[in-house]
């Protein structure tokens, strides 16, 4: 079955079915929330038009035992499709986020997260006989305890102005020509997600040439933002309606790579030791190793080793020594050395280090 990059027409439980295995690296998820709306019952903007809100058949269950029963068998066939690191992150609202979280972990997911997407241009609740319901939530979560996921963090810092990003997100709700419209003009999709939501999810919890599961195609939102940051993605959807202006969505998206993309803030640093860049010359056995504060120690071992004040340790030990710190520190952050008359730290050493290590690498 030919599935990479592919929507399949068809029940999202029956076209799971007849996929492999431990295939997807992750899975974003939509679900129908099950509003629960009465039957019956109109709900009116402030200026008196009426306002539909989510009355799809899709989204309408016999109960709640029901919308269990269907939880359950949808989350578990993605589990069997998910590689054993794989994760998933799905939303839903306060009518049955709940009832989720709870079969995620029956089923023996592992949950790392729940993330509140803060809308910051919520739908108003007309009636005021509530709060306003201005947010939704997500669950981030792994197969399983023991895999080892993706998290882009420093991607997330970088995305976040240098700051460790949280888990309220503030994203306006899908609006204006983002919003999907039929060739009547008519908006194709009640709950259609926005693209910064989705694009961030794709950034921070998976890696360039990832496969992406998405198993309610909707308006092919994760599809396009797959496809914008070079990760794959199958979709499932049943609506062959949704289809049709999803795929030309999908067509006309343009590919944008670059280092959030590739998760380059990402990539882990070339390993290096003392042993070796004594060896190559980068340190000299019986230099000195200068602190911030003046304090010297001497370099007596290829190894690292220094010796202050007639102590012989690991430098991290000596460089907490020299600074009166009760626990061992990074030296390289701390100790300089002397290069033309100049204090050069030993973390830029490092990294002239690795620079030529890579490119004789190359």
């Amino acid at each position: 079955m030919d599935y990479k990059n592919k929507i399949l027409c068809g029940d999202t439980i029956e076209q799971m079915k007849l996929l492999p295995d431990k295939s997807f690296d992750f899975c974003f998820a939509d679900p129908p929330y099950f509003m629960q709306i009465e039957q019956g019952k109109k709900l009116f903007r402030i200026e008196g038009t009426e306002f539909n809100g989510c009355d799809d058949d899709w989204d309408k269950f016999d109960s709640m035992e029901s919308y269990k029963r269907f939880t359950h068998t949808w989350l578990s066939q993605v589990r069997r499709l998910l590689k054993d690191d794989g994760a998933i992150c799905l939303i839903s609202g306060m009518q049955s986020i709940y009832e989720i979280g709870s079969i995620l972990r029956d089923l023996g997911y592992w949950v790392i997260n729940d993330i509140v997407w803060l809308k910051s241009n919520p739908t108003p609740n007309f009636g005021g006989t509530r709060l306003n319901n201005s947010h939704e939530t997500l669950i981030w979560a792994t197969k399983s305890k023991k895999s080892k996921f993706v998290f882009n963090y420093k991607t997330g810092k970088y995305l976040n102005g240098g700051k460790q990003i949280g888990s309220v997100w503030t994203f306006p709700i899908c609006s204006g020509k983002e919003r999907l419209r039929d060739n009547n003009d008519n908006k194709l999709h009640n709950t259609q997600k926005p693209e910064s939501l989705i694009e961030r999810i794709i950034l921070l919890f998976t890696r360039y040439g990832d496969l992406i599961l998405d198993p309610f195609g909707g308006t092919m939102t994760t599809a396009a933002m797959a496809k914008k940051t070079g990760r794959n993605y199958t979709m499932i959807e049943r609506d062959e309606k949704y289809i049709h202006y999803g795929q030309q969505r999908v067509e006309q998206q343009i590919k944008i790579i670059g280092e959030v993309e590739l998760a380059k803030f990402d990539d882990k640093p070339i390993k290096v030791t003392m042993q070796e860049m004594v060896k190559h010359n980068m340190f000299i056995l019986g230099e000195s190793f200068i602190h911030k504060n003046g304090e010297m120690a001497k370099l007596v071992a290829a190894n690292g080793k220094l010796e202050y004040r007639g102590e012989i340790n690991s430098m991290h030990e000596i460089a907490a020594r020299m600074m009166g710190a009760k626990n061992r520190i990074n030296a390289f952050e701390y100790l300089f050395v002397e290069r033309n008359n100049k204090k050069v730290s030993l973390m830029d050493i490092r990294e002239q280090y690795r620079l030529q290590k890579q490119y004789t690498m190359i």
